[in-house]
């Protein structure tokens, strides 16, 4: 009796050993990275922070996260996804198309959410289709067909003087040749004469500008991308200093001083991957998970700008208006 008592009462206690040992046992917190190809004073990282947070994540607690930023510098992203593979994440957030690719050709198996790539993702081989990924990549993409055209025939309603328009472009970034494009076609469209103009790194706006100065077009367009959302403020005060309408693809252009923008919700688009990230730490696989594209859009005009340059916003376009700068 004495043997079987014994032989309970030390059962109990290794049992409640081991419970408590595997009750102490530290909680992984899951380790994921944010790779965005601006700066820090962009926007979007803070969107997402705030999608983290909707959800419940809080960094430092729950989650930990690593924000990278390459500074408009799209050559750093192969070596920047290589370094932060490494860093065994759970999930790797790459923004646009380039750090997108860079992301995909450095891992197959961490998942990767892609936001803020402007070309159709299938196309450009990052994914199988929308429906099905197919591999390690998933996410939002800012993808919409014709909203060149549509950003130009706005342009040409808020300022019907509008004729020639230059149109920036960075040929490194896919997005901003195939916009290019489109908005040369609408233009014709709309009796209009689209130029485009290459520029390749930040040093490049001055020549550009330069060269605006001596033959001044009617109108600038800037799509968007890392080059481009850079170095919007200085796009913007030489719009302005020369008394030149510009029309961007992010509200922030608008913001910088142009003189309106259309375009994708981004506070929206950049706050919706952090859904994603949270599907996948919840045990999702990002081949099954649909792409996202963009559902709202919004159309920003700076009156104060208007003012200052010269131009009478149409009552049909101040209608339509999601946001008004004054």
């Amino acid at each position: 009796m004495r043997k079987k008592f014994f032989r309970l009462t030390l059962s109990t206690m290794l049992f409640a050993l081991c419970f408590s040992a595997e009750a102490q046992q530290p909680v992984k917190i899951p380790r994921i990275a944010f790779m965005h190809g601006g700066s820090k004073f962009d926007l979007s990282d803070e969107a997402f922070r705030q999608g983290l947070r909707d959800i419940g994540y809080v960094d430092g607690k729950n989650i930990i996260v690593e924000y990278r930023y390459v500074e408009g510098k799209l050559d750093r992203f192969p070596d920047l996804a290589t370094e932060l593979v490494r860093a065994q994440l759970d999930v790797l957030v790459a923004s646009n198309d380039p750090g997108t690719r860079a992301a995909k050709k450095a891992t197959k198996t961490i998942p990767i959410v892609m936001m803020g790539v402007g070309t159709d993702p299938v196309d450009a081989g990052l994914v199988e289709s929308l429906a099905r990924p197919g591999g390690n990549v998933t996410g939002v993409t800012l993808f919409a067909v014709d909203t060149g055209g549509k950003r130009l025939e706005l342009f040409k309603e808020a300022v019907p003087k509008v004729v020639r328009v230059v149109v920036f472009y960075d040929p490194a970034n896919r997005g901003n040749v195939l916009e290019a494009k489109e908005v040369e076609t609408a233009a014709r469209t709309l009796g209009m004469n689209a130029r485009s103009w290459e520029v390749r790194s930040a040093d490049g706006f001055e020549t550009a500008f330069n060269a605006l100065n001596k033959n001044r077009p009617d109108g600038l367009y800037v799509p968007g991308g890392p080059l481009m959302n850079a170095n919007l403020k200085r796009i913007a005060d030489f719009a302005l200093t020369i008394r030149l309408p510009l029309v961007g693809v992010r509200k922030e252009a608008a913001d910088a001083g142009g003189l309106m923008s259309y375009g994708v919700d981004t506070v929206d688009h950049y706050r919706h991957a952090a859904y994603f990230v949270d599907k996948i730490l919840q045990g999702s696989k990002p081949a099954n998970l649909p792409v996202e594209r963009p559902t709202k859009f919004e159309l920003v005009i700076n009156l104060k700008t208007a003012k200052q340059i010269g131009v009478a916003f149409p009552q049909s376009v101040l209608f339509q208006a999601d946001k008004v700068i004054k």
